[in-house]
């Protein structure tokens, strides 16, 4: 996707924040005439969006999220069923973010995250600009009811990771749209995982109890990513490492959004989709990197790769390089 649009009204700009993000619903805060602009674009699922507005506020409804999921079962909305992280960095003016009953002040380098799964308010009182990056849930390797925990809260405002992200997704902002997309695509995804390191850092510390189960989670999905390569790799060798049953391993995993069969498919197939879209990797062959990742036979690759990410691994790979 590559979006550069200008709406010179309110109701050009409802139809063009809910076309570059999630369906939206938009309210002014004042009255007279309304400017906005978004400029947007897709690398592999992760939208970079550089936005600047007139006052108004952004809101995601039950019902919109509700109706994202009718389509998406009527197939009209083929990404209606993906739930989304957005992360904003202000850059100009002041506003508002609440959700799950937090809310936080964003101010010129503040970073925020919100999920798009549940319903969110932004609000911004001034002329404002903002970088805000949205990404698949399925890209950040930390439990989803434990990122909940950070939605409506300024990440990484008080360590030198959070100044370091502040940092490069501004120079990413910049240059991104100078750059080819297979580079740019690379980019963005050292992006998506620079932000989940501040986002467990921020976890570490606001939490050290995040208790038992999560250290054993991080223990476990640290081994995963050990021995992706091993085709052996399953719930019951896991389990075995650890010293485990294979039910008390399934419990462990349990409100973290994914099986433990399931993680193990999302991160090999993560790794397949970073190895297909590195222009300096295009002379290895799709199978060879499919089963550098434990997914040896290249048939049953082609197929998982397929209903993950919506292409075979070769037509993917084509469209990164192109």
């Amino acid at each position: 996707m590559l979006l550069e649009s200008t709406a010179s009204d309110f109701d050009g700009w409802q139809a063009l924040v809910s076309d570059s993000f999630v369906p939206l619903d938009t309210e002014p805060q004042r009255r007279g005439g309304f400017r906005g602009a978004i400029s947007a674009r897709d690398y592999d699922s992760v939208v970079m969006s550089h936005i600047s507005a007139n006052p108004h506020a952004v809101l995601r409804t039950s019902e919109l999220i509700s109706a994202d999921s009718l389509s998406s079962a009527a197939g009209a909305r083929a990404d209606a069923s993906t739930n989304y992280y957005k992360v904003s960095l202000q850059l100009k003016g002041h506003g508002m973010l609440i959700q799950d009953g937090r809310e936080v002040s964003l101010a010129p380098g503040s970073l925020a995250i919100y999920d798009t799964s549940r319903p969110y308010t932004l609000s911004f009182d001034c002329d404002f600009s903002s970088y805000v990056m949205m990404f698949p849930q399925s890209r950040v390797n930390l439990p989803t009811d434990t990122v909940g925990q950070l939605t409506a809260t300024s990440i990484g405002a008080d360590h030198q990771l959070g100044a370091v992200a502040t940092q490069i997704i501004t120079q990413a902002g910049a240059m991104l749209p100078t750059l080819s997309k297979s580079i740019g695509i690379r980019l963005a995804g050292n992006v998506v995982d620079l932000l989940t390191t501040v986002m467990a850092d921020e976890l570490a510390e606001t939490d050290e109890a995040l208790g038992e189960g999560r250290r054993l989670w991080s223990e476990i999905t640290a081994y995963i990513d050990a021995n992706l390569a091993d085709p052996q790799l399953t719930p019951t060798t896991i389990a075995a490492a650890h010293f485990m049953s294979v039910r008390a391993l399934h419990q462990v995993f349990e409100g973290s959004g994914e099986s433990v069969s399931g993680e193990i498919r999302r991160r090999r197939i993560a790794a397949c989709r970073h190895d297909l879209a590195d222009p300096l990797q295009a002379h290895v062959p799709v199978a060879a990197i499919g089963a550098r990742w434990g997914l040896s036979d290249p048939a049953h690759f082609s197929r998982l790769f397929r209903s993950v990410v919506g292409s075979p691994p070769a037509a993917f790979r084509r469209g990164s390089l192109s």
